[in-house]
């Protein structure tokens, strides 16, 4: 069980910018522990706010359940406590009270509940679900709103009534009308974090709306990048934060726009340039063609 409780979560995690690590396998597929645990040694030496284990940055839906176990508790030994381990969870209700029950054993101290396999479903469904897994946890549970899993205000409301440890929300969707009336409306009940694919591009408008902090996948492969980025947003440096943009993160967003499944593989790509490689995506993803990691490498070059 967790040694941190719900509010001590909530403020560590929105003070500063949160890294989601990839993780890491071996050419034949299988996860690489060692190479895993010293990337997020690594990682800790550029002060995130968290660390988020097995989240979609990190494959969780390639991951079986004792894979899970294994990534979470890797995470969770090598960090410590010096910064709280967020662990991704998901799939239908049955299987993700499972992993949620995996990753409170493995030492988390929260959970990132990603959107349910395949189906789409009412606002009913999808709250009945919520109240489930927080049901099942004594973690803090943090919702992640995107594909076919979005809430609006009422419903989002509703469960804050009634699940004490649904502590936070992250936006995939980038509907800023939707985020105006949540933040209106729940105000200072919940964490805020922008999940949108290279959440940089949302940030400074984000902010705005109370959105303190973001996951950063930039981070596995330019964290001193990611925090000069984020400490220019948080000040609110348009004039830094638009030629950042300018520079690299929107080329990099093209370069990841390429193909569809490559908001991973472009992460994995960045690692093998600065010469810190994590394997290969899993199927049914794809890695980079060499041409698209020679234009990523240039790209990462100029910012090194």
């Amino acid at each position: 069980m967790s040694k941190i409780n719900a509010d001590e979560l909530i403020g560590k995690l929105g003070s500063g910018l949160l890294s989601f690590p990839v993780t890491h396998f071996t050419p034949q597929g299988a996860f690489d522990a060692d190479k895993y645990r010293e990337h997020n040694e690594w990682l800790l030496q550029y002060k995130p706010a968290g660390i988020f284990a097995a989240g979609g940055t990190g494959e969780f839906f390639s991951l079986t359940l004792e894979e899970y176990s294994q990534v979470v508790s890797a995470a969770a030994q090598q960090v410590n406590g010096r910064v709280p381990v967020v662990a991704g969870c998901g799939y239908g209700t049955a299987m993700a009270k499972e992993f949620c029950a995996q990753a409170e054993k493995a030492g988390a101290d929260g959970l990132l509940l990603l959107p349910p396999y395949l189906v789409n479903a009412s606002f009913a469904g999808l709250a009945a679900h919520v109240k489930a897994i927080c049901a099942s946890t004594n973690l803090g549970v943090i919702f992640y709103n995107r594909d076919n899993a979005v809430l609006d205000e009422s419903a989002l409301e509703r469960l804050c009534q009634e699940c004490p440890n649904l502590i936070g929300f992250k936006d995939g969707v980038g509907d800023i009308e939707l985020m105006t009336r949540i933040y209106a409306r729940l105000g200072d009940r919940l964490l805020y974090i922008g999940g949108l694919p290279t959440a940089e591009t949302f940030a400074l408008p984000y902010l705005e709306m109370g959105v303190t902090t973001y996951s950063s996948a930039i981070f596995n492969f330019l964290p001193q990048f990611a925090q000069n980025f984020y400490a220019a947003v948080r000040r609110r440096d348009r004039a830094e934060v638009f030629q950042q943009l300018r520079e690299f993160v929107l080329p990099y967003i093209e370069i990841r726009n390429r193909r569809k499944g490559y908001a991973v593989a472009i992460v994995k790509a960045g690692m093998r340039a600065i010469g810190r490689p994590a394997g290969p995506v899993r199927t049914p993803l794809t890695d980079l063609l060499p041409d698209e990691s020679e234009a990523l490498a240039k790209l990462i070059a100029g910012r090194s």
